[in-house]
């Protein structure tokens, strides 16, 4: 990622294993984008699919309601689709077909030229054993570096 970020799924690494990072574009309209660029944005509890047509689409990402948009305003939590190559398509939807991954959006941001872009994330879940290692790993990596500092 290089640019401004606009919002990220903290969640997202505490619940699964990240197996690849993918960078796509969205389509939206224009309030969308100008409430976006107000941080009106929100990636909780959201996911993507690739549908039948070979188009990837995320649900569930909440973008509020442009505070001047009236009636240009759109639901909040309408599907939106995801703008990547073919090639990207397939090769996605043969690992979620085969190895039983998910898809997920990590982070919104703003490339310099100012497009927003979306990081998925091919992602496996993790089971509770796994997120308890992570947490102690965690733990005790700053009990590391706590003591490093006063030494």
């Amino acid at each position: 990622m290089n640019g401004k970020l606009v919002a990220q799924n903290k969640k997202a690494r505490h619940d699964f294993f990240f197996e690849e990072i993918i960078e796509a574009g969205i389509v939206l309209t224009g309030t969308e984008i100008k409430s976006v660029r107000a941080g009106g944005i929100s990636l909780r509890d959201s996911f993507a699919k690739v549908d039948d047509k070979n188009e990837v689409w995320v649900y569930g990402v909440n973008i509020s309601p442009y505070e001047q948009g009236n009636r240009y305003n759109t639901e909040p939590l309408r599907p939106k689709k995801l703008l990547l190559h073919k090639e990207e398509i397939r090769k996605i939807n043969n690992k979620l077909m085969l190895d039983g991954l998910t898809l997920i959006p990590v982070q919104v941001y703003l490339n310099p030229k100012g497009k927003l872009k979306m990081e998925l994330a091919i992602a496996r879940g993790k089971k509770l054993y796994d997120k308890r290692e992570t947490t102690a790993k965690r733990d005790a990596q700053r009990r590391m570096d706590r003591e490093m500092k006063y030494k």
